[in-house]
């Protein structure tokens, strides 16, 4: 008897492991960013037109994707407010946004490098890629080019 119990508690607990292992995969997905793709559109608070309308989002904003239904993504903003949008509002070109008071973007990923310009809290920049040193590679709408500190931005 007692080694029935001591079986089937090791069958348990191996059940156990091999589901966190599988439920793992989902945590370690890939996140996915996007951008609003028109100049102004209206975030709901269920997937559907008829749903009360939360606020509009502003071209290029950057969000992150958290689920997709039938044609409406649930979306995530750099507050960390959740909301749904049709999905064909939205673009997979990466944008960033500032998140600090003020932030200063560099001609090359190194502070000590000559100051292209300073972006205020909430400017969104497009993104053009991240370096393995801690810098963000951004293009603001002027079409200035530089580098800014990764923890100044969302949507990475």
């Amino acid at each position: 008897m007692f080694s029935r119990i001591v079986i089937f508690r090791y069958l348990v607990g191996f059940l156990f492991l091999i589901l966190s292992l599988t439920q793992h995969k989902y945590v370690l997905a890939e996140i996915e960013f996007l951008s609003i793709s028109e100049t102004a559109v209206i975030m709901y608070d269920a997937p559907s037109l008829k749903s009360e309308k939360l606020y509009i989002a502003s071209q290029y904003l950057p969000i992150e994707a958290v689920v997709n239904v039938a044609g409406w993504t649930k979306v995530r903003d750099s507050s960390g407010g959740l909301a749904w949008v049709e999905r064909s509002t939205l673009s997979g070109k990466r944008y960033i946004i500032v998140t600090k008071p003020l932030a200063d973007v560099y001609q090359n990923p190194d502070s000590n490098s000559a100051l292209i310009f300073q972006a205020q809290e909430n400017v969104v920049m497009e993104w053009l890629g991240t370096e393995n040193t801690g810098w963000v590679n951004v293009r603001h709408r002027d079409g200035q080019v530089g580098y800014i500190k990764i923890d100044q931005v969302w949507g990475l």
